[in-house]
């Protein structure tokens, strides 16, 4: 990263904020704390930041209920935080437009390398600016994409994961390779983030109807991208 990544971190724990604040600006970030969900929209309307730290449990106002609103927003990306036990807390996050998550207790080191491995994938890549497979056009510079000319609004993870589908159309992508090239981590076991992006895909794009393609999920083997017979 050559200027600063602004980070906006949301936690009602105020001594664990200026922990990882602390760690944070010495690993080359520019991170900003709210305890609140309000405070952490006011902020989010006064400055922007590159990315959002998320805690799920916060009183009043949770951290998925401030997600809805990030979403409304912006599709800027949002990492969140949750206790260990909260499997449903996750899937929940995941649906609603989290790009990732990490469990209480974390590694601080762990954290700094989740969001550089986010960062890295807004800038500018290397490749042709524009991919199309059959009526899907990704414009990979702008992180956006287009189903038979209509815009969709996809999350960062989202739009990784469909990229790596697209490049490897016709072939299948094993979960392991998906969570790599488009979350930038190893799956591990119990991990369902892959299948949580793929699912919010399907039901935003509804790729089979509208642009004659299909994410097929092939057993035991991962996700592919096929061309189908556009139906009328």
């Amino acid at each position: 990263m050559n200027a600063a990544a602004r980070v906006l971190l949301v936690d009602d724990d105020e001594e664990l904020a200026a922990t990882v604040g602390e760690y944070l600006r010495e690993e080359g970030f520019a991170p900003d704390w709210a305890r609140d969900a309000a405070t952490a929209m006011g902020m989010w309307a006064e400055r922007g930041y590159d990315i959002v730290v998320l805690d799920v449990m916060m009183p009043g106002e949770n951290g998925l209920e401030l997600l809805k609103r990030l979403r409304r927003e912006t599709d800027a990306p949002v990492l969140m935080l949750t206790a260990r036990a909260e499997e449903l807390d996750k899937v929940l996050g995941l649906e609603l437009g989290a790009d990732d998550y990490l469990t209480k207790p974390f590694h601080l080191r762990e954290l700094a390398a989740r969001l550089r491995a986010i960062l890295r994938r807004l800038a500018v890549r290397s490749g042709p600016e524009t991919l199309r497979v059959g009526g899907l056009v990704l414009h990979r510079r702008a992180l956006s994409a287009e189903i038979d000319g209509r815009p969709a609004r996809l999350t960062v993870a989202e739009f990784m994961v469909l990229e790596a589908l697209a490049r490897s159309a016709g072939r299948v992508c094993s979960r392991a390779d998906l969570a790599l090239e488009a979350l930038g981590r190893p799956l591990t076991a119990y991990d369902r983030s892959v299948d949580t992006h793929v699912s919010n895909l399907r039901r935003k794009l509804g790729l089979a109807v509208r642009a004659g393609l299909q994410i097929r999920n092939i057993r035991n083997q991962g996700y592919l991208l096929a061309e189908e017979a556009a139906r009328p």
